[in-house]
């Protein structure tokens, strides 16, 4: 599995917790990889933003791993969400990632305190070098690393073990630049929610995507119709259907709202743990609206 290339629609797993949150609960994590499979999605990312990492201790962010290797059972690549405040934690969980099988990790730079560069790309070739040499999918997200980088900058990091990009800066013009200047030294996924019908239309090999934890079957046929076929018609159809739902993800609490939209479809996920909840009542109706609106049923 992990000489497997990675493309297409990778969705970015929330964790499903057990009804007091103490636990992750493998039947739910089970069932929610199942549909997302069903859907057809390419591949799974657990352990990143939506999967609520920061609010997990080391030992759970294994388990979820090993479970989302074991649950998968072959037919799509997990990329193993290993972001770390430390080199030291960061080598840990690169090590059990490649032990239990993940086809990459996806690194978020330390955040709160931003790194430097040299900082950075030591910090990256150290994971690189611990995990066996599993590519790395280089996570860009300023708002929350506090770390911006030029496209050449982010390209560079190929050097130190970085083959793929979740961008998630919402930056548009560099993500271009990074998709038709620079793929012959990195290639880069979208993750901004809002801008994946762009990213995929300009040429991005996949979609790191939240969203798809609550529109699988969509997300799948968005890349079907664009990336596939350049059906650009279909494409634009399907986009007036998802991008209410992604604005609306995008703003409000993102793990929050993709649970929330889960939960308005049945599926039980446990919450989130505190401090965070699920969106109010308020909230959850107009979210349903938009569900609806873009013919996903709700109950």
């Amino acid at each position: 599995m992990s000489k497997r290339e990675l493309t297409g629609i990778l969705v970015a797993l929330v964790t499903p917790f057990t009804d007091d949150g103490s636990a992750i609960s493998k039947d739910r994590l089970k069932a929610h990889i199942d549909n997302q499979i069903d859907a057809g999605v390419h591949g799974l990312v657990p352990g990143g933003t939506t999967g609520e990492f920061t609010a997990m201790t080391l030992e759970e962010r294994k388990q979820l791993v090993e479970l989302c290797v074991e649950y998968a059972d072959g037919r799509v690549p997990v990329v193993a969400g290993i972001g770390a405040l430390s080199t030291k934690d960061g080598i840990e969980l690169a090590r059990h990632a490649a032990k239990a099988g993940a086809a990459a990790t996806m690194v978020v730079p330390p955040f709160y305190d931003p790194v430097n560069y040299a900082q950075l790309r030591e910090f990256l070739s150290e994971i690189y070098r611990a995990s066996s040499q599993l590519p790395i999918v280089y996570y860009n997200i300023p708002s929350a690393s506090g770390l911006k980088l030029t496209p050449q900058e982010i390209a560079d990091l190929s050097q130190v073990g970085v083959k793929y990009l979740k961008d998630t800066s919402g930056n548009a013009p560099d993500f271009t630049e990074l998709i038709f200047s620079l793929d012959n030294q990195i290639t880069a996924f979208n993750g901004w929610d809002t801008l994946t019908f762009y990213g995929l239309a300009a040429g991005a090999k996949g979609s790191v995507w939240g969203a798809t934890n609550v529109i699988p079957k969509l997300s799948v046929q968005l890349w079907d119709a664009v990336a596939v076929r350049g059906d650009l018609e279909e494409g634009r159809k399907l986009w007036r259907k998802i991008f209410p739902i992604c604005k609306f993800l995008e703003a409000h609490n993102y793990p929050s709202a993709c649970k929330t939209g889960l939960e308005l479809q049945g599926f039980k996920t446990g919450g989130l743990r505190k401090p965070f909840a699920l969106l109010d009542s308020d909230l959850r109706g107009e979210f349903a609206q938009l569900l609806a609106d873009a013919g996903v049923q709700v109950i």
